[in-house]
């Protein structure tokens, strides 16, 4: 449990150190903020202070601002935190930030209003906002770039992302120390008690060359790379204020953060960001339950997407085996596995020795025998009924008691598979996101009789592999693929009514889509998704499905790896190339099958591709297959590519409001078209319209 944010202070040697004591991270609540001015009231008050530390509790400086409080009064509840660091400006006796472990956004804002600081060779650094739809408003951008100079910190406020304290080194910090920071900051203390005048930041002057030139250019780049968003670009025209003095500078700053804080934008990408951070948890868990220990782990299977499970057990320093059936399997995956870390070095992610130390995590092996005490095992073998059922009735014969068994299936019914045990209760499936080494999404499947704490050391380790675990039941898909399902049916159906391949994928990714479904089939391969069309036509009659993709796989047509599929690739290249042969073949199937094509907008493209996983995620949280409609975007956000600046599908839908999306939904039924019945609209989301709420005021 946290401990109270109560302020804490204390004189030694004539230094006052105020603690921001909110731990783990020390955010800048309302309480840690009041608790620095009561500390810097107090020590100008004893005439024995001559100098000010403030300090984090624990391990880290502060992470910024309390995202509890946002949206709530307390947030611009006095003082802010631009009283608080005015009143740091005004102070007559030196003050010392004294930093390590992190200092994000409010911390590190917080630290440059100080006039000296200390900081830990390793701690972190960031003015991660933009992240969030937002920029710095505390004077982030104004300060930073007196320090650092205009290009470094443009750089960093414009991107968002995390450099170490040693990287930046000075001016931006007065001492960067290996050792204990407070030590360090206390010793800077007693050095600079006595010098006057105080060097504010704020009283620094920026100058740059070429200031016109080189923001128009700035401007020119970050629009390229950020068309969606409007917070990049309102950095840079912050920065550029920077160069007016500083209290000409402070409020237009101040002017761009609240209108960005209003902003779509903003709000979908902090509700992405709650939505990863509420995942996680799970009410109907028993209070008290304990994950299981896990000192190491097993892998079943060294093909691309095994290997790249094997490199999160490295990665995260937990020994694991890997198994295949043959020698020649086996070196290949761990050939992949080295290449793929290799690359990492190549870019300065890795040292030679973290290569080394990883790969010697991963022990090789073609015997069950050896994995046996393994604290969980996880397959990732073909999606085979045959191969499963051997897998696991094997692991229930060799792995130690208590071991979890967990299953990589992106579609099969873990139920189903843990029946081939004589212990359902620790099977849970692990349904990892190719490349599974990079992807952050980690869909975490319950069976109908998995244990309490096996679902709680799911969720553990998906933590510790830096993934986001969302929870979800057991059904045909699970969440993402079962919601994917939908969104690819209606681009299938758009393609035999009158779209092609490249208007599709146009119009997605002019939405935001990181890349269209006909691009993505072909990069993951059509042959995937036929074997599993192959299944369902079978499994569900009775459902609406467009084959227009069946002639394409049968004429050989499987996607990159193929060289050609909805697209044609040049040897060696990704780049799609629409191809007059694939127009031929979908309109000879619209011929054969008596469907008039028509000219489709982009919009008609959007709306039925979006809200077909809008429908089928509504009915995601009235059958209890996901917790939340937050979870659903987590899903979306972090495995399948939909824009972050949209907040996720079900976010998105309420954003448009979800009355139009049902009025939608009941036009295209109405029309007959995209499959007719398909577009029977999901209770849950006739009873939100209905009563006018939100998804989860439902849920």
């Amino acid at each position: 449990m946290s401990q109270s944010p109560c302020p804490l202070y204390r004189v030694e040697n004539g230094v006052a150190v105020t603690t921001l004591s909110q731990p783990p991270v020390n955010p800048l609540s309302h309480a840690v903020r009041s608790a620095i001015v009561e500390g810097v009231d107090r020590a100008h008050t004893d005439v024995a202070v001559r100098a000010i530390v403030i300090v984090g509790a624990g391990r880290y400086f502060s992470a910024g601002a309390d995202m509890r409080e946002f949206g709530t009064s307390a947030a611009t509840q006095e003082p802010t935190l631009s009283t608080v660091l005015r009143i740091l400006d005004d102070t007559s006796k030196p003050v010392i930030a004294a930093i390590e472990g992190v200092a994000m956004g409010g911390g590190l804002e917080l630290a440059l209003a100080c006039h000296y600081r200390v900081a830990q060779a390793g701690t972190q650094v960031a003015l991660p906002e933009v992240k969030r739809g937002i920029l710095p408003g505390a004077g982030g951008t104004q300060r930073l770039p007196r320090l650092l100079g205009v290009e470094a910190a443009l750089d960093m406020i414009v991107t968002g992302k995390t450099v170490t304290a040693a990287a930046l080194g000075a001016p931006l910090f007065d001492r960067v120390v290996d050792g204990e920071v407070l030590s360090a900051a206390l010793a800077l203390a007693q050095e600079v008690a006595d010098s006057r005048p105080l060097p504010r930041v704020r009283d620094r002057q920026v100058k740059l060359a070429g200031a016109d030139a080189f923001f128009q250019h700035a401007r020119r780049i970050v629009q390229a790379r950020s068309p969606n968003l409007p917070a990049p670009l309102k950095c840079v025209d912050a920065v550029a204020a920077a160069l007016e003095p500083f209290d000409i500078g402070l409020p237009k700053e101040r002017a761009m953060f609240v209108e960005l804080s209003r902003s779509p934008e903003a709000r979908a990408l902090q509700h992405g960001f709650f939505a990863e951070r509420e995942a996680p948890k799970i009410p109907a868990l028993p209070a008290g339950t304990q994950a299981r220990d896990v000192q190491a782990g097993a892998v079943i299977g060294a093909g691309t997407m095994g290997g790249g499970i094997a490199m999160n057990f490295a990665n995260a320093g937990i020994p694991v085996w890997l198994l295949e059936t043959s020698q020649e399997a086996l070196d290949r995956g761990l050939g992949i596995i080295r290449r793929n870390y290799e690359t990492s070095a190549k870019k300065g992610r890795l040292t030679e020795a973290q290569v080394d130390q990883r790969m010697a995590l991963i022990r090789p092996t073609l015997q069950y025998a050896d994995i046996a005490q393994a604290d969980v095992v996880i397959e990732a073998v073909f999606e085979d009924w045959g191969v499963k059922e051997t897998v696991f009735r094997t692991l229930d014969e060799v792995m130690k008691p208590g071991a979890i068994l967990a299953t990589n299936t992106s579609t099969l019914d873990v139920n189903r598979i843990a029946a081939f045990t004589r212990r359902p209760q620790d099977v849970v499936g692990l349904h990892f996101f190719s490349p599974a080494n990079v992807m952050r999404l980690l869909e975490v499947v319950q069976g109908a009789a998995t244990a309490p704490d096996v679902i709680a050391t799911a969720m553990a380790l998906a933590k510790r592999f830096s993934k986001v675990g969302v929870l979800s039941g057991v059904c045909d898909g699970f969440i993402g693929n079962r919601m994917l399902d939908r969104y690819i049916r209606q681009a299938h159906f758009l393609l035999e009514e009158g779209a092609l391949p490249e208007q599709v994928d146009r119009a997605l990714e002019k939405f935001g889509m990181a890349m269209g479904p006909c691009r993505m089939n072909d990069m993951v391969g059509n042959d995937i998704g036929w074997a599993i069309r192959k299944r369902r036509y079978v499994e569900y009659p009775d459902q609406a499905f467009a084959r227009v993709a069946d002639p394409l796989c049968e004429a050989g047509r499987l996607g990159q790896k193929a060289g050609k599929g909805w697209y044609r690739y040049e040897p060696g290249k990704r780049d799609p190339i629409p191809d007059p042969e694939v127009r031929a073949l979908i309109e000879a199937y619209s011929a054969q099958h008596g469907i008039t094509r028509r000219r489709i907008s982009d919009q008609e493209i959007v709306e039925r591709t979006v809200f077909a996983l809008v429908n089928e995620g509504a009915r995601l949280l009235e059958e209890g297959i996901a917790q939340r409609a937050s979870d659903l975007d987590a899903v979306f956000l972090t495995g399948y590519g939909f824009p972050a600046f949209r907040g996720g599908p079900m976010h998105y839908a309420e954003s448009v409001g979800l009355f139009n999306v049902l009025r939608a939904i009941r036009g295209y039924a109405a029309r007959g078209v995209g499959g007719g019945a398909f577009w029977t609209p999901a209770p849950l989301l006739e009873r939100c319209v209905a009563e006018g709420r939100g998804f989860a005021d439902l849920t």
